[in-house]
């Protein structure tokens, strides 16, 4: 694979770095997270009309259809789609949490590695032992 460089987050010169300018470090941010769980929080109510507006397409259609073979195709195809919305939406619902939930864990695990090096001495440029 010439010509393809693998940057790690020591090996960036840009990156984001500790107060005093003491090398890069790696930092967590729960907004992606956050803006996923929200994103398929809008897709579930933005399913939430459509059942009903497929059953009144549907209910116009077989007023003016009278008593035509298709119509029990018809009937099928509509549960099928209902089905679908239906499973769309919980799908999203979960997803939702599950999201939040993921923000919420690597921030707890954040915090406790955070806590873990607080213990750590670090020794100080001109600093002997």
């Amino acid at each position: 694979m010439s010509g393809v460089a693998v940057v790690g987050v020591a090996d960036d010169p840009a990156g984001p770095t500790r107060a005093g300018g003491q090398g890069p470090r790696l930092k967590h941010s729960d907004g992606p997270w956050l803006r996923a769980a929200g994103g398929a929080e809008e897709l579930v109510a933005h399913l939430g009309p459509v059942r009903g507006e497929l059953a009144l397409a549907h209910a116009g259609l077989m007023a003016g259809a009278g008593r035509l073979t298709a119509l029990a195709e018809l009937a099928a195809v509509r549960e099928s789609w209902e089905r679908r919305i239906q499973a769309a939406q919980g799908e999203c619902g979960s997803l939702a949490a599950k999201l939040r939930d993921v923000a919420r864990t690597q921030g707890a695990t954040n915090e406790a590695v955070r806590s873990s090096f607080a213990a750590v001495a670090v020794p100080r440029a001109g600093d002997e032992r």
